[in-house]
């Protein structure tokens, strides 16, 4: 994430007075965290990389391409837990040259997909007789992405503090002296006593300023901790066409489930004796967000002949109605400012809480899908896809908010970029058992100059099946590498340095599909 790009949006986000804080957590990082889909899927699809556009006869290809449920010559229910490892390690580099490097990790079990396909196929002269040899209709969840993630990082900085967008957004929004708007980052600073007026804090009379003294260095640490993910909804239905064309469609009801705690902390590096006014401060938010949406997914598998096979698809924007509950807490330890300076000897230690509600719209991308395959008798199928997706098409829809919406959809369309994604794989089938690899490649959103190492994603991937007269079982392995970039607060100051810190994750999910066919 550019520093420039979380620049332009503080900006933008500080410079309206009707909005509080609460609303800037709608900016342009949430929009691509709810668009940036992967479907999980069947341990089957997982095993040669997800590249199901023009193979079909998997319950994961009605998220993908609905074509693949004219594949079907039987009925079938299926279900697939799994379990996602994720690893993080982080490097935040301080002003001064030093630097802090951590790892954290989190384990969750999810339900990838679930769910059932019924088929009418016809038979004997009927089959002969009708143009439509199949129709088969389809009704489940899958797993679209997963939010799970664990991260935290530590650093030294001499050129800003953490409490600073208190004072920016109490300066700009021109709060008259206590007077600030609920929840809003000045009233958590001021309640705090880490800003106010006068020639203590380093401003005049007629501003703000922050008694947190950074020229002299600070410690910074930022703890994440988020879960949390889209699920599918699939009602779909298809069919096969003189075994030469399969068609499909799909509706799909996506709902978001995210839940995201975070905390910064700042601590003096100076002794009581050196600064009596300043010790540490720790800001906390607890953000859940819940989103419903609709969109439509039409496709279409061609078989040119036995050996070979194309498919495409076609996937609508999904129209999402969001709802944001956030909490804010923030604790200081001002040392014996208050005793001091304005006689209040409750103690040091000085706590505030607030709770807001944000109810908002959000269209994602469309996307676009091409597939072939290569068909290898009884022996397996070798396939790949290529999918586009326009990422600098998602936009927000606040009606009460018009200006800041116009504002936050200009930073989107100027941050992202329409990327291309491939997956490829292979599978091999000897007797009752098949032999699955693959791997997918998904292109960075970002543009220049915004786009950065690791911002792309890669996936590698195995797997293994058995099938039975009535039963199949599948095991699936994905392993994704991938790096995010993120500033622990944003100054809308062109000159100040805030360190950057990098992301690595490391993300491995393990799945087993149980499927039963009738």
């Amino acid at each position: 994430m550019s520093s420039n790009r979380i620049t332009k949006f503080f900006i933008a986000a500080g410079l309206l007075s009707s909005i509080s804080f609460a609303a800037w957590a709608q900016n342009e990082i949430d929009a691509l965290r709810y668009s940036y889909l992967s479907p999980m899927g069947t341990a089957r699809s997982m095993g040669f990389g997800g590249a199901l556009g023009s193979i079909g006869g998997d319950f994961t290809s009605l998220s993908v391409n609905p074509a693949g449920i004219g594949i079907y010559r039987s009925s079938e229910i299926i279900f697939t837990p799994s379990l996602k490892i994720n690893s993080t390690n982080t490097a935040y580099t301080g002003t001064n040259g030093n630097s802090g490097s951590f790892g954290d990790s989190r384990t969750r079990f999810n339900i990838n997909n679930a769910g059932a396909v019924f088929t009418t196929a016809q038979k004997g002269r009927r089959y002969k007789n009708s143009n439509w040899k199949s129709v088969s209709f389809g009704i489940g969840v899958n797993r679209l992405a997963d939010f799970t993630r664990n991260y935290n990082y530590q650093g030294y900085n001499n050129t800003s503090s953490a409490s600073e967008p208190m004072v920016v957004d109490a300066n700009q929004n021109g709060y008259s002296y206590g007077n600030f708007q609920p929840a809003s980052l000045a009233q958590m600073g001021y309640s705090a006593y880490l800003v106010d007026t006068g020639a203590l804090y380093g401003a005049n009379s007629s501003s703000y300023g922050t008694i947190v003294a950074w020229q002299q260095g600070v410690i910074q640490r930022k703890s994440v901790s988020e879960r949390g993910g889209v699920n599918e909804m699939v009602l779909s239905f298809g069919g096969n066409y003189k075994e030469k064309l399969m068609l499909g469609a799909t509706l799909g009801l996506p709902f978001i489930n995210f839940y995201q705690e975070s905390s910064i902390t700042e601590t003096n590096t100076l002794t009581p004796a050196q600064d009596q006014f300043f010790g540490s401060f720790n800001y906390n938010q607890y953000l859940t967000t819940h989103g419903y949406g609709i969109n439509l997914k039409l496709g279409f598998i061609y078989k040119i002949n036995d050996q070979f096979r194309i498919g495409g698809a076609i996937h609508t924007p999904t129209a999402y109605q969001m709802y944001d509950n956030t909490d804010y807490s923030i604790a200081s330890d001002t040392r014996n400012l208050k005793s001091l300076v304005f006689n209040d000897n409750t103690g040091s230690i000085s706590t505030f809480y607030a709770h807001q509600n944000f109810n908002y719209g959000l269209t994602t991308p469309w996307r676009g899908l091409l597939s072939a395959s290569a068909m290898l008798g009884k022996i397996g199928f070798i396939t790949a896809d290529a999918e586009y997706v326009d990422y600098n098409s998602m936009r927000y829809h606040m009606h009460d908010y018009r200006d800041y919406e116009q504002q936050i959809n200009t930073i989107i369309k100027n941050t992202y970029q329409g990327a291309f994604n491939f997956r490829a794989g292979a599978e091999f089938r000897f007797d009752m058992m098949m032999f699955r690899g693959g791997f997918g490649y998904y292109g960075s959103p970002y543009q220049s100059p915004y786009n950065y190492s690791g911002s792309d994603r890669f996936d590698i991937s195995a797997g293994l099946g058995f099938r039975f007269q009535h039963a199949f079982i599948d095991i699936g392995y994905v392993h994704s590498m991938y790096s995010t970039q993120e500033q622990p607060y944003t100054l809308p100051y062109p000159n100040v340095v805030i360190p950057t810190a990098t992301i690595k994750n490391n993300n491995n999910n393990v799945a087993i599909t149980l499927g039963f066919k009738f």
